[in-house]
């Protein structure tokens, strides 16, 4: 848990506004406080039209992305790419918020620790140097005290943060924030994958059929042998700065690929057997059965790890979850807002 843990572990709600209260809803933020924007800025936004498509797959590397069924979105903003380093920065700056991986850790979050490892600090990807086995995620993850969005490999880290890459090592409650501050909100599942679909359903990858069209990769994956081999032949190590690869029919850059991106969700792996088909917006409570004490809202979108080999998740309809106080350096997000539609074209 403290390896892969950003900061403290959470206890189990089942009520979705506590847990939003006490995930950073309420403007609280370490010593930060965030205020609500008045109304949000779409410059940079996509407007999404409303409509109807079939959720899920029935594709059985993807149990928890089953049964496919139909739902209906409302229209509604998204941010064309994730939340980038210059954007949370400018947030911050704002506001004073101290991010989740940036505070004190609570020893009795961790007991049994010796409290000289209790420091602030998240979780960053660390490739061995010679072939694993894909069993234990141990082997390539670790846990880097300093971590931080500010510093996503730690204080050892060389060169300056890039402000268009997007911003990593952002817990739930980080991103959040950010949304009620920008006077956006996180998406809901339901509206994060209609979007990421692009009103092109069925295709194996959300950009077509093919993994590299015309011979140039579309994302920003893994290549290689997974975790220690990565060629990186699509021109990126680790986070590429938005809008490195083609958007998608909407206009959407980075849906799959690049960073994992945070749902409001709720993350239950039989959520799809009882969801609402107008605008659901996740269960009530959370429920992992490899985790059950844990409370974990939906993740999307895969990130620079995945690959056909490991990780297949980046590739469309599936799901992703995490811990709601876990952060590493392959995690970020992007907001929707709830705003009048673009007026329509002059005739």
């Amino acid at each position: 848990m403290l390896l892969l843990a950003a900061c403290t572990s959470s206890p189990k709600q089942s009520d979705t506004d506590k847990q939003n209260d006490a995930a950073g809803q309420n403007g609280q933020g370490g010593n930060g406080r965030v205020e609500q924007a008045a109304a949000p800025d779409t410059s940079g936004m996509v407007w999404i039209p409303e409509g109807s498509f079939m959720m899920g797959t029935n594709n059985p590397e993807f149990p928890d992305a089953s049964p496919v069924h139909p739902v209906t979105v409302n229209g509604f903003w998204m941010d064309a790419h994730e939340v980038t380093n210059a954007q949370y920065a400018e947030f911050v700056e704002a506001t004073g918020y101290v991010t989740v991986a940036e505070r004190a850790l609570d020893p009795a979050d961790f007991p049994g620790v010796a409290p000289e490892m209790l420091v602030p600090g998240s979780a960053v990807f660390s490739p061995p140097d010679h072939r694993v086995s894909l069993d234990n995620p141990l082997q390539w993850w670790r846990y880097v005290p300093g971590a931080s969005w500010k510093q996503p490999f730690g204080p050892q880290q060389s060169g300056e943060l890039d402000p268009g890459a997007p911003v990593v090592q952002v817990c739930y409650e980080d991103a959040l924030a950010y949304a009620k501050w920008a006077g956006k909100r996180l998406p809901t599942e339901a509206e994060w994958e209609y979007a990421a679909l692009g009103g092109n359903p069925g295709h194996t990858y959300y950009w077509g059929d093919e993994l590299k069209p015309g011979g140039e990769w579309a994302a920003n994956i893994f290549q290689g042998n997974f975790p220690e081999g990565n060629t990186s032949e699509d021109g990126f190590t680790g986070v590429a700065p938005v809008k490195s690869f083609p958007p998608n029919p909407y206009g959407l850059y980075d849906m799959e690929g690049n960073v994992w991106e945070w749902c409001n969700d709720f993350y239950r792996p039989d959520y799809y057997r009882n969801s609402p088909s107008d605008n659901p917006k996740g269960p009530a409570d959370s429920y992992d059965p490899a985790e059950p004490n844990a409370v974990k809202r939906v993740q999307r979108g895969g990130s620079f790890l995945c690959s056909d080999q490991y990780c297949i998740r980046y590739k469309p309809r599936s799901r992703g979850k995490g811990e709601v106080s876990s952060a590493s350096n392959n995690l970020g997000f992007r907001c929707v807002a709830d705003a009048p539609p673009p007026p329509e074209p002059k005739s």
